[in-house]
């Protein structure tokens, strides 16, 4: 691989990222026009606001009630909300929060958090930068599906799509609007309906969300260069801050740099190694391998120093992961691909010789293997990306639920292909076929050439290829002349008058046979009268060969010797002929007339 090569795939691929950054920011930017103040406001500290000497009280939650959570207190240093503030509903309630916030107007937006968890002596100025940093981490990592959140005070919704959604007519008090990655575990963003003494019932955020408010900003609170940058640079390009988009690009050159250097590292490093295959692998691998650093390398780097916000700035980095992902997972399928590869080609024998059946066989077990760790690695991958979106993730396990669904799409969509990979595995361990060996299928002879996920290629003798499903290798039968040695027999046909002297036929066969160098001395020469009709006998002989090639061979070069020793003697008295019984009298009757 040369690296104008390198540097096309590499610049395409950081290229293709830069545009989905900018197009996916320009579109959350619009969305969020109001916003334009964020850039300018005054970003909070990742150190807590939690007072030092925290004081707790008691677990506020009374009695059970399926409709609200009965509560002893609520929020005593903000005190209950407004009147003027509409909190009936969960989506009126979320709505007042962003609002609120994008206004930066955060102590009427801190009306709308539960605070019963937090510490009780906690000042008003701690809760109003605990409102902002939560709606950054929700602008920044959360989809908040609109139309999926109900706007009754009930919290019902009429139609149930989602498993966010109550089945209609129970009444609801506590509803999830989003959910963030925290570590090893998920952070449930939820809104609960609270009620306190005689005051109506409410919606809040609940009081677990509100706990978790510190942690999530710290995670996903903004970068560096978000706090370095002068207002000046906060100019917007194409309804994105311009530092912003020129960072990504620098980032996105910084990047290439740093996997072109590795890409020469990886060179300069694998070619003083003496060990053939670690030179010869690594020559293949330093592409790919440059490529998954320097991918990784632009996410880390991006996902450290800028941060983007939007709606749809939680897919942004969901992509990036998802092509770090990628390139990991073809780093490792070319890694497997290569060693397997020089294995084959280095360590094994010749598997052009048949009667190396140890080695065909070897052969035989890389190939499936090679492919059924390709597939698996492949699979594995996929589902990393998937496991990404919780949508997907969501249909997964509602696909999984039902038994049903799934046998229906394996077995319409994926029987074919699934049956064709069971039968690799199962070629693999029962050897009904391997790679080399000698085979006839639907009347065709030729040699297994490769054995593949889905399908055996047969070099035919006159170098056709035939694409046989798998399924048919173990269902149908065929035949195999080296299932369990190279060596074979092929009988020679011959017919000749019944006058002919067999035992010379028989002498001079084994002269024939003895002088060739194609014979493998394993069959003793074998001359006999197998049948007879009513022209001629049937002789069959017979000779071996160490494969089918050479067996062959054999056969139509003692035919040929045959055919002519018979011919020759007594001037082809011998040959096979048609009698005709001619009466005599008869003639000499005709004669006289």
């Amino acid at each position: 691989m040369n690296i104008g090569s390198f540097k096309h795939i590499y610049f395409s691929t950081l290229l293709n990222i830069s545009l989905l950054l900018i197009i996916t920011t320009g579109y959350a930017q619009k969305e969020n026009a109001n916003q334009a103040k964020d850039s300018i406001r005054e970003l909070p500290e990742k150190e807590s606001v939690l007072p030092e000497n925290k004081v707790y009280k008691d677990n506020p939650i009374g009695d059970y009630n399926e409709a609200y959570y009965k509560v002893s207190r609520l929020n005593n240093v903000m005190g209950l909300p407004p009147n003027k503030y509409n909190l009936q509903t969960p989506q009126a309630t979320l709505e007042h929060f962003i609002v609120h916030c994008r206004n930066q107007d955060y102590k009427a937006a801190a009306y709308a958090l539960n605070l019963n968890l937090l510490p009780d002596n906690i000042d008003e100025k701690a809760i109003q930068e605990l409102a902002q940093k939560l709606y950054i981490v929700l602008d920044s990592r959360v989809k908040i599906d609109w139309d999926g959140l109900s706007d009754r005070p009930d919290g019902q919704s009429d139609i149930q799509t989602t498993t966010n959604q109550a089945i209609a007519g129970n009444p609801r008090r506590s509803v999830v609007f989003g959910a963030v990655d925290l570590g090893e575990r998920d952070i449930v963003l939820r809104l609960q309906r609270v009620k306190y003494k005689e005051y109506g019932a409410f919606w809040l955020v609940s009081s677990n969300t509100v706990e978790n408010i510190e942690d999530l900003y710290t995670e996903y609170g903004p970068r560096k260069l978000d706090r370095m940058m002068p207002s000046w640079a906060r100019f917007k390009l194409f309804n994105a801050p311009i530092w912003k988009l020129v960072g990504t690009f620098i980032l996105m050159g910084i990047s290439f740099l740093v996997g072109w250097i590795f890409y020469k590292l990886l060179k300069f490093i694998f070619k003083r190694f003496k060990k053939i295959w670690l030179t010869t692998i690594a020559s293949k691998l330093a592409k790919p391998g440059a490529i998954a650093f320097g991918v990784l390398f632009f996410y880390i780097t991006l996902n450290e120093l800028i941060s983007f916000a939007g709606p749809f700035a939680s897919n942004i980095y969901t992509l990036l992961l998802i092509l770090v992902v990628g390139s990991i997972t073809w780093f490792i399928m070319k890694f497997i691909d290569s060693f397997m590869i020089y294995v084959a080609e280095n360590q094994i024998a010749d598997v052009s010789m048949e009667e190396n059946s140890e080695a065909r066989q070897s052969l035989t077990y890389i190939s499936v293997a090679r492919r059924i760790i390709t597939f698996l690695v492949t699979i594995i991958g996929i589902s990393i990306v998937l496991s990404q979106f919780r949508s997907l993730e969501k249909l997964g396990i509602s696909l999984l639920a039902s038994a049903g669904v799934v046998t229906v799409i394996l077995g319409v969509a994926a029987q074919s292909t699934l049956g064709n990979i069971i039968a690799g595995i199962q070629i693999a361990i029962t050897k009904p076929a391997k790679i080399g060996d000698t085979v006839i299928i639907n009347d065709n002879w030729g040699y297994v050439e490769d054995i593949r996920f889905t399908y055996m290629v047969v070099r035919t003798w006159d170098l056709r290829r035939l694409v046989v499903p798998l399924k048919d290798i173990i269902s149908k039968t065929f035949e195999n002349w080296s299932m369990t040695s190279a060596n074979q027999i092929r009988p020679i046909t011959l017919y000749a008058d019944y006058h002919v002297d067999v035992d010379k036929i028989r002498e001079k066969f084994k002269e024939f046979l003895e002088s060739s160098d194609k014979w493998d001395r394993e069959t003793s020469p074998s001359v006999q009268v197998v049948e007879v009709t009513d022209k001629a006998i049937k002789i069959r002989a017979l000779c071996s060969g160490k494969d089918a090639t050479t067996s062959w061979d054999l056969h139509c070069e003692l035919r040929e010797k045959l055919v002519k020793y018979i011919s020759s003697l007594e001037k082809g008295n011998y040959l096979s002929r048609s009698r005709l019984l001619v009466d005599t009298k008869w003639n000499q009757n005709q004669d006289n007339l």
